[in-house]
């Protein structure tokens, strides 16, 4: 398959466009407008790759996401192109209105007049899966329950009522239309090439430099853990054999509280960087974010048993090899905390 990826240059996006060129024989046109957490330093191992090419544009633009499907003739599109940080949403929901709602609204349209212009072989055979997550759900009690693909949805932030916006216009063009799209949920991404203000970076690069480790409200918040390289694996099952018009919820089963996971990476950096005194006393509590989800937890059986998929990384091993890789990687994250972001609290003008 010719698969369109957008929002290649990001954390996901990366992540399927490296399994989809080193794992598969599929190939990839990404699509990325290169905003600030985009980073092509992410797809190195693959730029040569005579199956790869990428594009600079914008998913607001139809005319040449249009021009793009048609140059291309592409068997699959996959949507990861998004604003994705919380906090900076509470800061700016401007720009996820624009991205998520109406890129997805041109996105989903460029692609209904390429699949409608398709023949019919081509035109059954062709996917458009929607990547979204599951803090469109709202959150859970942390006592029980788990999100399925029938939980209602209920988001509690900027991001991720605009994600659920994106998700209900997919599946309107799919009842509307007939155009044939899947659509996935997914739990907490991590592992390499995460830019560093997402929580488990940050947390392991302040703790590598000594620098205070922040801790919203009391820790208490909970998330289900998912190894990014096991959700790439997840999203070709789901592009590749994925029924139209299903939804499958995707998570690693490693349910952790934001508190635990800074302990866990404190240790594991002592271990891999040691120092005079225990990473532990870096932790310091600040007020919490607005709206703060208090546990997201997925239930992956539809995944796990209609197409067989299952996550191959524990939390206890993804860590360990995300933390190794951010100490042997410097070069990467080097020039982002240099000039991108540098570890400042983001969502705190409006915390109260």
């Amino acid at each position: 398959m010719k698969i369109l990826v957008t929002g290649g240059a990001g954390f996901i996006g990366s992540a399927v466009c490296r399994h989809l060129i080193n794992n598969t024989d599929h190939s990839v046109v990404n699509l990325d407008k290169l905003t600030y957490a985009a980073n092509l330093s992410s797809l190195q191992e693959i730029a040569s790759s005579n199956r790869y090419r990428f594009v600079k544009a914008d998913i607001c633009d139809r005319q040449t996401v249009a021009d793009l499907l048609a140059e291309e003739q592409v068997d699959a599109i996959m949507h990861l192109a998004a604003e994705s940080h919380v906090d900076r949403s509470i800061d700016g929901p401007g720009e996820f209105i624009t991205t998520n709602i109406n890129g997805t609204f041109e996105l989903l349209e460029a692609a209904r007049a390429y699949w409608m212009g398709l023949p019919a072989e081509k035109r059954d055979a062709f996917r458009f899966h929607h990547i979204s997550t599951d803090e469109v759900y709202g959150d859970l009690p942390l006592d029980g329950g788990l999100f399925t693909e029938e939980t209602p949805y209920e988001p509690s932030s900027p991001y991720s009522a605009s994600k659920a916006a994106s998700d209900h216009l997919v599946m309107a063009w799919h009842r509307t239309y007939g155009l044939p799209v899947v659509m996935s949920n997914c739990s907490n991404n991590y592992g390499p090439y995460h830019f560093p203000e997402k929580l488990i970076p940050l947390m392991i690069l302040n703790a590598l430099h000594g620098e205070k480790l922040p801790v919203y409200g009391r820790g208490e918040n909970v998330r289900d853990w998912l190894y990014v390289d096991d959700h790439a694996r997840a999203l070709e099952m789901i592009v590749t054999r994925g029924e139209p018009g299903r939804t499958y919820n995707v998570g690693g089963r490693n349910e952790r509280s934001n508190l635990d996971v800074v302990h866990a990476i404190c240790d594991t950096v002592d271990e891999l960087a040691p120092s005079d005194t225990p990473r532990r006393d870096l932790i310091t509590y600040v007020t919490d974010r607005p709206g703060h989800d208090l546990r997201y937890a997925i239930d992956a059986t539809r995944l796990e048993t209609e197409l067989g998929w299952k996550a191959e990384e524990t939390f206890e091993t993804g860590l360990r090899k995300t933390a190794e890789w951010y100490l042997a990687n410097e070069a990467w994250w080097r020039p982002i905390r240099a000039q991108r972001y540098s570890g400042e609290r983001l969502g705190a003008k409006n915390a109260g």
